[in-house]
């Protein structure tokens, strides 16, 4: 009778253990292209087009193509091994767990302090429709509405996901669309027309000089934040074989439409310095052809690109959560990675809600400062994860030698070279504003202290 009941035991876990793969293709291609679309489009490439001109078009080219590189290397990982749950799994094969440690919490702590910025942007975007609402509140209602979809089912957040992006989409196509057309009309705007010499006739294309082009990466490179998401829906995805491949090989074509496309047309039909850098471009196309809730229709996309960014965070750290707690020998953090019966680490779901709930109370005191205070942080150590990957990839090709891989990434290894050498060059960058600076500072100490801590339990484990 006890063995009988130790095998049901067994087969109960083995059915909560294993995750889904419900993720369809439409899914994860239009969570590729989320994870390449955020906020910052829509509101911050007034101040991005402000600091370098036209030559922000060639910044987002650059940091484009390192993506890219950067994807294909980690598809080529992941695809090696369909049993990884996630990029982090890899890294311990070939990096070992120390790195492993350190980069799985780092990269739980960037996406738990990614859904707390947006939480804040969902309630100050509120805020200009209901200014009597409280800031912390729209941003928790839509957190806990989140969480209840992602505890359903995996396809529950990936059709969410889906609508999410579809909804940027469609808005920057729509100006795309309206930004030709006005520039066919050489429609006339306060300054002038709109036509393409608008890129080259007022000051040139790198008008702020060398100085402005480079410390726009800072910009452009947290535009890029979270693209390397796709690749945690590995183990949830139908095919992966066919569906990562071609969501990855899209990623230059997204970034030309999307980044480049659209910020070309704006700068076409204004001149860069008549954008402000406090002001969307979007509201200003929407309105001079008649919006006049403009403003009203680019603060919903706002808002429905910050929830999904919030979803995308519950999604991610939810698995990272659950898979950094299943290694434990305490049967308590080790229950933290049991799956539900629809196979979602829901117990760690719920644990990292509560974690970015405390948004909630930083919204309270510190309104005017949280955004800043707790995205900053999280977009340098992207920098360190991105490095990760790279230096994880490289590692794996050596032990590869001679073998045919599934997936093969291009210009290796002078690719990956190239990568670190940007990601390193960026750093740089970062040291010359101050905020900045002690971001990277901040997440130097952090990455030291989770090192010191794995390594002071690895010295102390029995031998």
């Amino acid at each position: 009778m006890l063995e009988k009941n130790e095998r049901s035991d067994q087969m109960a876990e083995q059915e909560t253990t294993g995750l889904a793969r419900n993720l369809k293709n439409r899914h994860v291609q239009l969570i590729a292209i989320g994870g390449t679309i955020g906020t910052g489009l829509f509101l911050g490439s007034g101040q991005s087009i402000h600091l370098a001109g036209p030559s922000i078009l060639v910044a987002y080219m650059i940091t484009g193509l390192a993506c890219f590189i950067l994807m294909r290397a980690l598809g080529e990982l992941l695809l090696s091994n369909l049993e990884y749950r996630s990029f982090i799994e890899a890294i311990r094969e070939y990096l070992g767990d120390t790195i492993g440690f350190v980069t799985g919490w780092t990269y739980w702590i960037c996406w738990v302090t990614i859904a707390m910025a947006e939480m804040t942007a969902i309630g100050i975007y509120v805020k200009l429709w209901l200014p009597s609402v409280p800031q912390w509140l729209p941003g928790f209602i839509i957190l806990l509405i989140l969480l209840g979809v992602n505890l359903i089912t995996v396809g529950a957040f990936g059709e969410v996901e889906f609508w999410f992006a579809l909804i940027k989409i469609v808005a920057i196509i729509g100006l795309i669309v309206i930004g030709i057309v006005l520039l066919f009309m050489n429609y006339k705007t306060p300054s002038g027309h709109a036509s393409v010499t608008n890129l080259v006739s007022h000051g040139g294309f790198f008008p702020t000089g060398i100085k402005g082009f480079l410390l726009s990466f800072q910009m452009v490179v947290f535009s890029f934040i979270g693209i390397e998401m796709v690749g945690m829906t590995a183990a949830e995805t139908q095919d992966p074989e066919k569906v990562l491949p071609k969501a990855i090989n899209d990623i230059p074509l997204r970034i030309i439409i999307f980044y480049v496309g659209a910020l070309f047309v704006i700068m076409s039909i204004y001149p860069w310095i008549d954008l402000q850098p406090s002001q969307s471009p979007f509201v200003m196309v929407f309105k001079d052809i008649g919006i006049a809730a403009a403003a009203s229709v680019i603060n919903f996309v706002v808002i429905t690109a910050a929830a999904s960014a919030c979803n995308s965070s519950l999604y991610t750290t939810g698995r990272m959560l659950a898979e950094l707690t299943m290694g434990s020998k305490n049967p308590r953090v080790k229950k933290i990675s049991r799956l539900s019966k629809h196979h979602v680490p829901a117990n760690a779901l719920v644990i990292s809600t509560i974690v970015i709930a405390v948004s909630v109370l930083l919204n309270y005191f510190i309104p005017d400062q949280v955004f800043t205070l707790v995205s900053s942080v999280a977009t340098t150590c992207f920098l360190f994860i991105w490095a990760i990957i790279v230096l994880t990839h490289l590692k794996f090709k050596k032990t590869q030698k001679g073998k045919e891989s599934k997936f093969k990434t291009p210009f290796y290894p002078v690719g990956d070279y190239l990568i670190l050498a940007f990601l390193a060059a960026v750093a740089v960058i970062l040291c010359f504003k101050k905020e900045t600076f002690i971001a990277l500072v901040l997440s130097i100490v952090w990455f030291s202290i989770l090192y010191l801590l794995e390594r002071r339990k690895t010295v102390n484990k029995p031998n």
